[in-house]
């Protein structure tokens, strides 16, 4: 791998969703994302309208998420919430799938679920990113998901919401990307703490990385590339302690 700051920075979504995060937060989280020139935010759906209005102009995507944290939404609110959330200015969905269905070997209706939150993102020009809950899931169960979601067009398989009991796991993003055909790409979220992390999954071939220590992690990129840290001045708040290992990325 030829590491750039491109390489890593250009994959990250700065998580904002943290149930402690006040408004303030949020703010300073969007505006920390413009100045380290992330992919994307991914904030809480009431303040998409926010992170639209600060991010307008920057190459800073708007990214939020879909029957969060659980997935047991019905396909029609998830339907309204993915709508709602394009129309306030998201351009990537992270949805959720319903844990219990796939547990319970309900594929034809996980099928109807993604498929519904999938066609509505593409109809407005977003992209949806569907949320597996790995640490719940055989691997059985994780090849049956990676094959539905390439069949219905989603755009990524995610690892993680960083609610459950373990986050991106090495075994879990060779699975994936193994089970995914091409066009599908693959995020990992849920327990990467450092840059040597970051780096490790995305030669194992991951396009996107959910991260909330996003500072952290790229001024010690920007540190071993020799070049000047970019968190002068711009606010930390973001980085926030939530007291749980796997939340330390969605």
């Amino acid at each position: 791998m030829n590491l750039t700051y491109e390489s890593i920075a250009g994959r990250v979504d700065h998580s904002l969703l943290a149930p402690t995060m006040t408004e303030a937060e949020l703010e300073q989280g969007c505006r920390l994302a413009a100045s380290y020139e992330v992919a994307s935010v991914c904030i809480k759906p009431f303040a998409v309208p926010l992170a639209a209005k600060i991010l307008a102009g920057t190459r800073v995507g708007v990214g939020t998420t879909i029957g969060f944290p659980h997935g047991g939404h019905e396909p029609s609110i998830k339907v309204l919430e993915s709508r709602r959330a394009i129309d306030d200015g998201a351009t990537e969905l992270d949805m959720v799938v319903n844990i219990g269905q796939v547990l319970g070997g309900r594929w034809d209706a996980v099928r109807e679920d993604i498929t519904a939150v999938t066609e509505v993102a593409h109809q407005g020009r977003a992209i949806v990113k569907v949320i597996f809950e790995n640490c719940y899931m055989t691997d059985d169960q994780k090849t049956m998901l990676c094959q539905i979601c390439g069949e219905v067009g989603a755009d990524f398989v995610k690892t993680s919401t960083g609610y459950g009991t373990g986050g991106a796991t090495r075994a879990d993003i060779l699975l994936m990307r193994r089970a995914s055909p091409a066009h599908v790409k693959v995020k990992a979220a849920g327990g990467i703490r450092d840059l040597d992390g970051a780096i490790a999954f995305v030669e194992l071939g991951c396009d996107r990385l959910g991260l909330s220590k996003t500072a952290e992690i790229l001024d010690a990129l920007s540190g071993r590339l020799g070049r000047p840290a970019r968190s002068s001045g711009v606010p930390r708040g973001t980085e926030v302690d939530t007291g749980r290992a796997s939340n330390d990325s969605y």
